[in-house]
């Protein structure tokens, strides 16, 4: 475990720094691409910029749902879930390695950008990216995501990876 405060908290500018581009990205997009139409393409059909609103979690899971399962499901829980992360983060009683930090804190920026979308864009996360995945999975184009969303995908694969095979020298504790 890192002792030293100022490396133990460092990881902590990665979640400013996702939260801020994703915010920045998310209100460039609002200001110069009008609500569901593509703004831009990139090689050929792969990659469009496009302005959509998500008013459900990933891939569009729960879109009906009534307003109080929504608050308590993509608020509240969120919210407690980020505290969670944010202890574990913060507290001694957890043995953190460097990397661990850095990716607990990828998930924060991720959380916290798309919360604050939920919050304060009534229910509709702002999503941006759309990827032609030629068929793969049954999908025409993968669903449209944004900088949280990907900071979210890439620190849960990271964590778990980080669990299931920890970096050698580690050792292994029983304390829970």
């Amino acid at each position: 475990m890192d002792t030293k405060p100022r490396n133990r908290f460092l990881p902590l500018f990665l979640t400013l720094l996702v939260l801020a581009a994703d915010q920045l990205t998310k209100a460039w997009i609002v200001t110069h691409i009008a609500e569901n139409t593509i703004g831009y393409t990139f090689f050929g059909d792969f990659l469009y910029i496009v302005h959509v609103r998500n008013t459900a979690i990933a891939f569009s899971m729960g879109l009906g749902l009534p307003i109080l399962v929504k608050l308590l499901g993509f608020i509240i829980f969120p919210v407690f879930l980020l505290i969670g992360v944010a202890y574990v983060f913060f507290s001694n009683k957890y043995s953190l390695s460097p990397l661990q930090r850095w990716v607990l804190a990828l998930f924060l920026g991720g959380g916290m950008g798309n919360l604050t979308d939920r919050i304060f864009r009534s229910f509709r996360v702002v999503d941006f990216i759309s990827v032609n995945t030629y068929g793969f999975l049954g999908f025409d184009r993968w669903p449209t995501w944004n900088i949280a969303d990907a900071s979210l995908v890439v620190s849960g694969i990271l964590l778990a990876l980080t669990l299931l095979f920890p970096p050698k020298g580690e050792k292994e504790t029983t304390d829970v």
